[in-house]
């Protein structure tokens, strides 16, 4: 096997970060017995919406005292291209910037200042202007500050200026997105119609927030379609936090389609990352793609062999398949549609206490999957599956092909399908990457053969 058709399989490889870890941490405590708005608000994260105050950090100030920037380095912490800021390559960590005057900051993210400004009944004023790169509000100027962090396709620390004509190209791309056409007859039409939108965003906006508004427009049309989605959106609005937390988006695609997919991601800006077979014979694969500019991360599904994982998937399409049947992922599409068109995403994963989120959510009639991965660092389950109904015409195509049976034909006219999930994730440790083994359980389970 050569190097080219093996580097998707060999470039990334994710480790725990266990010192990395335990200095975030300890550098959280320090500002808590500083805060106690950050030690409330960390009870009220926890009890309220089932999430950590760790995961929401934007990031953190910490006074620049002797040995602070050794230890950094030593736990895989680099100094990034801002003076004083350090960010870990390997890890999913929030940076820590360096502070000259004694001073100590937490500095939480949310979609918006100005939404958690107002659950949290804080009249005080914004920096930055509205829909400005970066926004920012002080929560509570305790020994430690607390403030909320709003951004939009930018990693920097200072407060750019806006000019009035980009807000209103920022608005208007981003209802173009949000009100894009997603049914055509043939999906190349809704590639190349989808491509013509994004082509025209990045021409205002640039990559970076032509990047972040679809994918906001993403999350709220997969919302719309996910009661598990707006139950817990519901809740985290509470405190202002809007999907802050999202962790990655997953979206389903056939084989035929799934180069385009893949090329659309590529102009908004995202590279691919590792590619993921979830074991023998699994039947399906993915690629991961992460955005440098705004931290987003994209979980693409596709129904393939075992020995296709070796094969730029990515860029080369797939061979057709003589075979008539259909896996989890090609089915899941036949029945509603390209993830990227009218089906909408499959899942958004959001980063949670996994034992806090479980039964809080139960409590509220979410039931959820049993997990299927339980490690130290990483804990993963989705919500049970909201159902779909399906179009007649795409079961009479599928019953026509023999690619179900007479009787699912009627199951899925009866019930409809699986459609979408929330997944329930956290993460410890850093780790950045996915379990490869024992997920394919839990994909098969939401076969909608199997409902």
């Amino acid at each position: 096997m050569d190097s080219a058709r093996t580097a998707g399989l060999t470039a990334f490889h994710w480790d725990v970060q266990p010192a990395a870890g335990a200095l975030v941490q300890d550098l959280l405590a320090q500002i808590l017995v500083r805060s106690p708005t950050a030690q409330r608000l960390s009870g009220r994260l926890l009890h309220e919406t089932g999430t950590r105050l760790v995961d929401w950090i934007d990031h953190l100030e910490i006074p620049d005292i002797p040995g602070l920037d050794g230890r950094l380095r030593d736990a895989g912490f680099q100094v990034a291209a801002e003076r004083a800021v350090f960010r870990h390559p390997g890890g999913l960590f929030p940076p820590v910037v360096l502070t000259t005057d004694g001073s100590y900051a937490l500095h939480l993210k949310v979609e918006s200042v100005s939404d958690a400004l107002q659950a949290h009944e804080a009249a005080v004023p914004i920096a930055g202007a509205p829909w400005a790169p970066l926004r920012r509000a002080r929560l509570a100027a305790d020994q430690a500050q607390v403030w909320v962090c709003e951004r939009h396709g930018y990693q920097g620390f200072d407060l750019p200026t806006v000019s009035a004509e980009r807000t209103v190209h920022l608005l208007h791309h981003y209802e173009l997105f949000l009100t894009r056409r997603r049914a055509f007859a043939q999906p190349a039409e809704g590639f190349s119609h989808a491509m013509t939108l994004i082509e025209a965003a990045i021409r205002d906006l640039g990559v970076d927030l032509a990047c972040e508004r679809f994918f906001a427009a993403e999350r709220a049309y997969w919302q719309r379609r996910n009661h598990a989605a707006r139950i817990q959106r519901a809740r985290q609005d509470t405190l202002g936090l809007g999907w802050a937390n999202h962790d990655h988006h997953t979206y389903r695609s056939s084989r035929a389609h799934f180069p385009a997919m893949i090329a659309v991601f590529e102009r908004l800006g995202f590279h691919c990352r590792e590619r993921f077979y979830p074991g023998h014979n699994a039947g399906w694969g993915a690629q991961v793609l992460e955005h440098a500019g705004t931290g987003l991360v994209i979980f693409a599904d596709v129904d393939m062999s075992e020995d296709e994982i070796q094969h730029d998937f990515a860029h080369q399409p797939f061979p057709e398949q003589p075979e008539r049947t259909l896996g989890t992922v090609g089915l899941w599409c036949a029945l509603h549609g390209e993830s990227f068109l009218e089906a909408g995403m499959h899942h958004l994963e959001a980063t949670f206490a996994f034992d806090h989120i479980r039964p809080q959510l139960e409590k509220l009639g979410i039931h959820s999957m049993p997990p299927f991965t339980d490690f130290p660092h990483l804990r993963q389950c989705f919500t049970v599956g909201e159902h779909w109904s399906v179009a007649p015409p795409r079961i009479d195509r599928l019953l026509a092909d023999q690619l179900i049976t007479p009787a699912q034909a009627d199951q899925f006219r009866r019930d409809g399908a699986i459609g979408s999930h929330l997944e329930l994730l956290e993460r410890n440790q850093g780790f950045k990457g996915f379990n490869q083994q024992g997920v394919d359980r839990i994909i098969a389970g939401t076969d909608p053969r199997r409902q």
